[in-house]
């Protein structure tokens, strides 16, 4: 029997998908795989049998990616999954930026006692009038899952959309429509677009990368909408670029104690990928991650080690080894096996290999003991 931990509620359709021979309700330290969404791992201790944690969401700053890979564990998580979701609530941020529409619903909530609120809206109304979007210029800084959703969701509202996002591969985006205008800069994205979008991971190049000389560099008025990472932007340069009115609108998806009480600003409390689609979606593709590791040793979507795999399980024993610095001619030299593929990144290693027969408990004990080995299963 496996045994399954989920550290934040996990949709009910999602685990369902676990079936026989899985125990879901496991405590951490017994657990063999693990389920997270917000709980901070951070702030618990991994045990030395736990072989894999999934995310059910994208961003993976809660957990100890590096501490869990020297522990020979592998973090999983769902890119795309929640990306529709976070896209509409992106175009719903654009919207309430460009007509004040909460402060018509707040103003409405105010007066509601006034028998003249009809006469008196007539009055009122003037000072939540704005604009539209319709040929407005959008700028996207990051073209994953969710930028591509927007970019094209933004060109069907009628809006001109530039983007910028950080080459990968042979350079093409999958699914990004043609009319996107692709730059090899951010810079002139921040001198002239109307709306900035963020859509980037967190991480060292990345940290407060929207600073007071990028805001310099805006025309005045912009909105600048993050649903990505709240430290992405300087909290403290914002402030004075909307004290000067350079920003009109901040829409950020990340309450916190700097902005929260800007004027213009618009906080939700991090809304992005609550929709019960979303929710959905995240708990099917991490719970179908973690099967296909736990039974075929199929490593998709994972963050801190390669991408591996051999294909659907046969009959034959399956070795998989985790490791790092791992050469794999050296570690199976004189193991017959019917089939191997082997996988890298960085120094981590992945190494999959059908065998001819079972392999003796000491053959394992001898492989796991080889430098730079961290964790050998036999499936």
């Amino acid at each position: 029997m496996t045994k399954v931990t989920c550290l934040n509620p996990i949709a009910k359709v999602g685990l369902e998908r676990f079936g026989a021979g899985y125990q879901l309700d496991a405590p951490l330290e017994e657990a063999q795989l693990a389920l997270v969404r917000s709980a901070d791992m951070h702030a618990v201790t991994a045990p030395a049998g736990l072989l894999a944690v999934a995310r059910a969401g994208a961003g993976v700053n809660n957990i100890p990616l590096d501490a869990l890979a020297k522990q020979g564990t592998v973090v999983f998580n769902t890119p795309g999954a929640n990306a529709n979701g976070v896209k509409e609530l992106v175009l719903a941020g654009m919207l309430l930026a460009a007509r004040d529409v909460v402060g018509g619903v707040e103003w409405v909530r105010a007066n509601q006692s006034d028998p003249d609120i009809a006469k008196d809206t007539e009055k009122a109304k003037k000072q939540f009038a704005g604009g539209e979007i319709l040929g407005k210029r959008l700028g996207i800084i990051g073209l994953g899952h969710i930028g591509v959703k927007v970019a094209n969701a933004a060109l069907a509202l009628g809006m001109e959309v530039w983007a910028y996002t950080l080459p990968e591969g042979d350079g093409t985006i999958p699914g990004l429509a043609q009319e996107v205008h692709l730059l090899d800069g951010p810079e002139e994205i921040y001198e002239s677009c109307d709306y900035i979008t963020l859509h980037l991971p967190l991480n060292d190049a990345t940290r407060q990368m929207i600073n007071g000389a990028v805001f310099a560099k805006m025309k005045p008025g912009t909105v600048l909408l993050n649903f990505s990472r709240d430290k992405l932007v300087d909290d403290e340069a914002l402030a004075q670029a909307m004290e000067q009115g350079i920003v009109r609108r901040y829409v950020s998806d990340f309450p916190n104690p700097a902005v929260v009480h800007l004027p213009g600003a618009l906080v939700i409390p991090h809304l992005g990928a609550s929709t019960e689609e979303s929710e959905d979606n995240c708990a099917c593709m991490a719970v179908d991650q973690l099967k296909a590791f736990l039974e075929e040793g199929t490593l998709r979507n994972a963050v801190n080690y390669p991408d591996c795999t051999l294909g659907a399980k046969t009959a034959a024993p399956r070795l998989c080894v985790l490791g790092e610095n791992l050469n794999a001619g050296q570690l199976l030299a004189g193991w017959k096996t019917t089939g191997r593929a082997d996988a890298k990144k960085g120094e981590r290693c992945c190494l999959l290999a059908d065998l001819e027969a079972e392999p003796a408990p000491e053959q394992l004990d001898q492989l796991a003991a080889q430098p730079g080995v961290l964790r050998v299963r036999l499936i």
